[in-house]
C-alpha cells in the first residue's frame, strides 16, 4: 500500500464523509430515548439480581449486611 500526500488524505476522507447517510434529527432523538429507556430496564433488572442473590445468601448463611 502506497502513501499518500496529505492532500490526498485529506481528498478521500472528503469523499468518505460525503457518502455517510447522517440520521435525521427525529431518528437521532428516538435512538437516544431508547438508549435511556434500556438503561432503565437493565439497571432495575440487575438491581433485583442484586437484591435476590442477597437474600439468597442470608438465607444460607443465617447473616447478612
Amino acid at each position: 500500500m502506497s502513501k499518500s500526500s496529505p492532500i490526498e488524505f485529506a481528498r478521500q476522507v472528503r469523499q468518505e464523509v460525503s457518502r455517510v447517510t447522517w440520521p435525521t434529527r427525529k431518528e437521532t432523538g428516538i435512538t437516544t430515548l431508547f438508549v435511556f429507556v434500556m438503561v432503565v430496564v437493565a439497571s432495575v433488572f440487575f438491581l433485583a439480581v442484586d437484591i435476590g442473590l442477597s437474600k439468597l445468601v442470608e438465607l444460607i448463611l443465617g447473616f447478612g449486611a
